[in-house]
This record gives C-alpha cells, sequence and structure tokens, in this order.
C-alpha cells in the first residue's frame, strides 16, 4: 500500500558497492523522544540506537532544534532523525560488502506515530510534521 503512494522511491544502493560476502546482517533501531525535557528552553531530545546483530553499533542523543508543542510532533521528529540515521548506515555497511537481512526493525514507543505512519490516509496540520512523516514513510516504502 505504502509503495503505490510513493511509487518512485528506492533506497541508494551505491554503484561501485562491492558484492556482499557473508552471512547477511540484521538490522534493529530503537527511538525515543523525550518531549519539553529542557526546563530553560522546553525542546526535546531524540535517543535514537541502532543494533546489528544485537550489538550497538550507533547511538544519537541530541535536543532538537524545534520546540514541539506536543509529544506526538516531538516522537515524530525523533522518528525522522533516526530514519536518516539508518540510511546513512544501510549505505556505509553495502558499501562494504555487508550483506543486509531484509528491511530494519524499527521500534518507538508512541503508538500515534507508528498508526500515522502505516497508515495512507493520515494527514498532518503541521508543516513540519508532514515533512518528517512523508521523509519517514518514503524510506518504509523503498
Amino acid at each position: 500500500m505504502i509503495g503505490r503512494t510513493y511509487p518512485d522511491a528506492y533506497e541508494a544502493v551505491p554503484p561501485n558497492a562491492p558484492t556482499p560476502r557473508g552471512r547477511a546482517v540484521q538490522i534493529n533501531m530503537f527511538c525515543d523522544a523525550a518531549h519539553a525535557n529542557d526546563h530553560i528552553t522546553r525542546r526535546s531530545t531524540t535517543g535514537v540506537i541502532i543494533f546489528i546483530q544485537g550489538t550497538p553499533i550507533l547511538w544519537y542523543s541530541k535536543r532538537q532544534s524545534t520546540i514541539e508543542t506536543s509529544t506526538f510532533g516531538s516522537e515524530f521528529v525523533a522518528l525522522k532523525i533516526a530514519t536518516e540515521l539508518l540510511e546513512g548506515l544501510r549505505y556505509r555497511l553495502r558499501m562494504m560488502g555487508i550483506p543486509l537481512q531484509g528491511v530494519t526493525n524499527t521500534f518507538c514507543d508512541n503508538d500515534s506515530v507508528v498508526k500515522n505512519v502505516t497508515d495512507p490516509t493520515s494527514t498532518l496540520t503541521k508543516k513540519h510534521n508532514a515533512l518528517a512523516y512523508h521523509k519517514v514513510r518514503e524510506t518504509v516504502a523503498a
């Protein structure tokens, strides 16, 4: 269903990547946001950790550049950041000739964000949330 919404979506595969060798690796990603936890600026913090074969490979924790008025918005921004980190990691692994086992399992604790990303009929009113939504959806479609 998502593929019909984004028919031109594809995952960037390096044209000069070596032939994958060895066993394929499974990637799992966890992302979360702490909504307005900075008591002075009320900015949210994004937290991401990516595992390959159960070993933490990449982690990220940083204050978000926007001030979100809801947990939903901060979780969506966190998921967009996590998706961008994941795209870069998958590209680098392919450049090293490491085979990847299917799609990456992504875990997020906000049920509303998960439902919005998986429902093609959902609409968002805030422009930056809509941009994050479409970025994540296009990556899922690829």
